[in-house]
C-alpha cells in the first residue's frame, strides 16, 4: 500500500479569477498594439478600459483573493531572491518563486503605468484622446503620449523575458509553468499541503467593484 503514495500528486493551485486575468492579460497586448496600428482608437480605448478593470481586479485579488494569488505569499525580500538565485530553498515551492513573484510585480507595474498614461494621454492633433485628459494641459497630455509608447515597449521586453523563463523552467529544469495557469491543477511531490481559497461571493464583489471603477473611469469620472 506503501507504493500508492509514491509519486507526484496533483494539487489545486491557480485558481479560476487568475486564470482569467492572466489569459485575458495575453490576448489584450497584441490585441491592443494591433488597435493602435490600425488606428482602430474607438475598440483601443474600451480594450483599455477592459484591461483597467482586469488590473484593478488582480490588484484587489493579490489582497484577499486565494493564497497562491497574495502578493504575500509570493512577493520576497533580497534574502530570498538571492537564496533562490544561488540554489537553496528554506522550503518547497508550490506558486511564484521568489524571482518569478518579483517579474509578476514588475509587469502589473508596467500595465498599470501604461493604463494611467493612456487614461491622460491624447494624439498630436488633439481629436482622440483619453477620458481623463481633460483634467491635465495639452502639453501634459502629449507627455502622456510619449510614456504611453514607452512604457509599451519596455512591456513587450518584459514580456519576452517572462517567455524565455518559462521556455527555461520547461526545457532546463523540466518545471512547466503553462499547464497549471490552463487547468488551475499542479503536480508536486513531497508533503506540500493545498492552499487556502476563498468563497465565489469575494470574487462577484472584486469583479463588480473593478468593473465599476473602469467604467466611471471611462467617461471622465463624472460627479
Amino acid at each position: 500500500m506503501a507504493g500508492e503514495d509514491a509519486g507526484p500528486r496533483r494539487v489545486r493551485l491557480w485558481d479560476l479569477p487568475v486564470r482569467i486575468v492572466h489569459w485575458s492579460f495575453v490576448l489584450l497586448m497584441p490585441a491592443l498594439w494591433w488597435t493602435w496600428r490600425a488606428g482602430r482608437m474607438d475598440l483601443h480605448q474600451t480594450l483599455g478600459h477592459i484591461l483597467l478593470a482586469l488590473l484593478l481586479f488582480r490588484l484587489f485579488w493579490g489582497v484577499a483573493g486565494s493564497a497562491p494569488a497574495r502578493f504575500a505569499s509570493f512577493v520576497s525580500g533580497p534574502r530570498a531572491v538571492l537564496a533562490y538565485a544561488r540554489g537553496r530553498r528554506a522550503r518547497p515551492l508550490l506558486g511564484h518563486n521568489p524571482i518569478g513573484g518579483w517579474s509578476v510585480v514588475a509587469l502589473l507595474s508596467l500595465i498599470a503605468l501604461e493604463v494611467a498614461a493612456g487614461l491622460f494621454t491624447q494624439d498630436t492633433d488633439g481629436i482622440e484622446s483619453g477620458p481623463l485628459a481633460r483634467f491635465v494641459t495639452y502639453e501634459q497630455a502629449d507627455s502622456a503620449r510619449f510614456w504611453h509608447g514607452l512604457v509599451f515597449d519596455a512591456l513587450v521586453v518584459l514580456i519576452a523575458v517572462h517567455v524565455a523563463a518559462i521556455l527555461f523552467y520547461r526545457l532546463v529544469k523540466r518545471d512547466d509553468l503553462v499547464t497549471p495557469m490552463l487547468t488551475g491543477r499542479k503536480a508536486v511531490e513531497g508533503d506540500i499541503a493545498e492552499p487556502a481559497f476563498v468563497p465565489a461571493w469575494r470574487v462577484a464583489a472584486g469583479a463588480a467593484g473593478a468593473g465599476l471603477i473602469a467604467f466611471w473611469v471611462s467617461k471622465g469620472c463624472p460627479l
